[in-house]
Order: structure tokens, then C-alpha cells, then sequence
């Protein structure tokens, strides 16, 4: 064992199939690479949290952050280590449906291992990951677990499917923090709700989500942002349909689509935290985001989707 562990990770953006890949439809994530998790463990006497959110022993720590306090007592206990001090940097906005609980379990397993010297699986990186977003978000899909420890962008089937492939679209990307704290566990659990009281209907919007995820795909690949842009803002349609979108949500996609947008939707659980723009240029992009940082958004990201862009 080394005197110190560093395990890394990225952020997460979902771009299409957030709820439905719940269901056994597709999804369309990628690592977003413009936000990070660095996470260091190194021997002390007592088990120590270091972080934006507590500093003190883990023992201590609070409700939210019993994800970390488990997951590190599981590592811990299977890797056979000594006490620790984990000190964990972000820079990834919690709350967001930008992965950040996911994206900390990654890089927080990566340190472990990093520190025994020990040799870490996809598969095994993973396990640990979905028992920490189990206590973290209750029915987790796996793809936050999936895009933050990953590189390339992923098509994921939960259980079924995942493949890495290259966007390769001419498009802008931005992404839009309202500030306002997403609300993944109540999200999900509404939609379990509408699926225990109206299977059928609930069912029939999955399917539509998960074609529409499809088409993106295909969209993708054959270099057509404009199609692509009319098939997230269909999406959006469909998950304000599984009341995950919000009023707040709502005014800004309308806003930026009569900006001229290619199109607009939500991002990750909903119910507050990001939602993308599709845009043909950056200075599109550029143009839209100063108009939502008057509208009091809190931050905005931009990122090109090209393939000579995607870096």
C-alpha cells in the first residue's frame, strides 16, 4: 500500500433517455468533460472526511452523505485497509443531473485502489458505484455510474447494452444550471408512482422516449443537428408528460428556442438542476448563454460535439 491514493473522474450529461433508461429504453450519455472529481486517501488514526460538505470524522457525517460514508466502509473493509483521511474536490455542481454522487463514488473507488495498488475492473468499478447510488437515489439505471468513469460517449440498455461511440455531429452543446437543486429521488420515485397508477399510458411514453433516443443515435451519426435538435425538444414534451420538468424549466427551453435554438430539454432527474441547448454554431451558443445568465442562470458550460471538438 502506497502512501497515498488519487482517484479521478468527470462529470455527466445525459442527452437523451433520462427516467425511461429506468425502464429498459436507451440512453445517450457522455462524460462531461468540463467539470471533475478528485479524490485522495492516505493512513490516519481515525476514519476523516475532507470535502466541501463535512469535514470531520466519516462517522459524523450527514444524511446526504451516507453514500460515501458506506461506500468507504465497504472499501475499507474488502480491501483490507487501515484508517483513512479521504479528502474529495469537486467541481461538479451537486444536484444538477450532472452525476456528481456517481462521479465521486468513481473517483473515491479509484483512490482505494490506487492506494492498495490493486488492479481495478470495469465490472468491479462499477458494482461499487451502483451500491453507492442505490443509497444515494433508491432504483439507479447505471448510466451516471457508466458516463463518469468512462471517455467516450455511450449508448446504454440497462443490464443489456453499452457502446461507445463518437459524436460526430456539426453542433454546440450548452448546458444551463438554474440553480435550483434537481430533485432525482422524488423524480424517480414519481415516475414509479405513474407507472404503479397508469401503467399503460406511462409505458407508452417510455417506448416513445426510447425511440426517440434511437433516432438520436442515427442523428448522431449521420451528422444532422437539426434533426437531432427537433428530437430533444420532443423529448422534453415527454418528460414534462412524467412530471420531472418544472414551470422554471419550462420558461427557459421556450426562451431559448425562440432564440432560435435547434432544440431544448431537460437534463438528468429534473425537477430543477440543467437542461441542454442544441445550437448549429458556438456564437449561437455564446449569444444564448449571455441571454440566460440575464434570466439569472447560474452557470453555463459550452461544449462543441464534432468530432475534432469533442476533447
Amino acid at each position: 500500500m502506497t502512501s497515498e491514493g488519487i482517484g479521478k473522474a468527470s462529470g455527466k450529461i445525459i442527452l437523451m433517455g433520462e427516467h425511461s433508461v429506468v425502464y429498459g429504453e436507451p440512453a445517450i450519455a457522455f462524460p462531461f468533460i468540463g467539470t471533475q472529481v478528485i479524490a485522495k486517501v492516505h493512513e490516519t488514526d481515525e476514519n476523516f472526511l475532507s470535502s466541501a460538505y463535512h469535514h470531520g470524522l466519516l462517522a459524523t457525517v450527514p444524511v446526504s452523505l451516507i453514500n460515501i460514508q458506506q461506500l468507504t466502509a465497504r472499501l475499507q473493509q474488502e480491501l483490507q485497509t487501515s484508517n483513512f483521511h479521504l479528502t474529495i474536490e469537486s467541481t461538479i455542481p451537486p444536484e444538477r443531473g450532472m452525476g456528481s454522487s456517481a462521479a465521486v463514488a468513481v473517483a473515491i473507488t479509484r483512490a482505494f485502489f490506487d492506494w492498495k495498488k490493486m488492479i481495478l475492473t470495469k465490472d468491479s468499478l462499477l458494482e461499487y458505484v451502483d451500491f453507492a447510488e442505490q443509497i444515494a437515489h433508491g432504483n439507479p439505471s447505471g448510466i451516471d455510474a457508466a458516463a463518469t468513469s468512462d471517455t467516450q460517449p455511450i449508448f446504454f440498455k440497462r443490464d443489456t447494452e453499452r457502446l461507445s461511440f463518437p459524436l460526430n455531429i456539426d453542433a454546440y452543446l450548452l448546458v444551463a444550471d438554474t440553480g435550483i437543486l434537481g430533485q432525482t429521488r422524488a423524480a424517480v420515485a414519481s415516475v414509479a408512482n405513474l407507472f404503479e397508477n397508469n401503467p399503460q399510458e406511462t409505458k407508452q411514453v417510455m417506448q416513445k422516449l426510447g425511440n426517440l433516443t434511437k433516432k438520436a443515435k442515427q442523428a448522431i451519426m449521420d451528422n444532422q443537428p437539426e434533426l437531432l435538435g427537433r428530437l430533444m425538444t420532443l423529448a422534453q414534451a415527454e418528460l414534462k408528460a412524467l412530471t420531472v420538468s418544472t414551470p422554471s424549466l419550462d420558461h427557459y427551453i421556450d426562451l431559448v428556442l425562440s432564440q432560435g435554438a435547434l432544440g431544448a430539454k431537460l437534463t438528468g432527474g429534473g425537477r430543477g438542476g440543467c437542461f441542454l441547448v442544441l445550437t448549429k454554431t458556438r456564437e449561437q451558443a455564446e449569444k444564448i448563454a449571455a441571454i440566460l445568465l440575464e434570466e439569472n442562470i447560474k452557470n453555463t458550460w459550452i461544449q462543441g460535439l464534432g468530432v475534432y471538438q469533442y476533447v
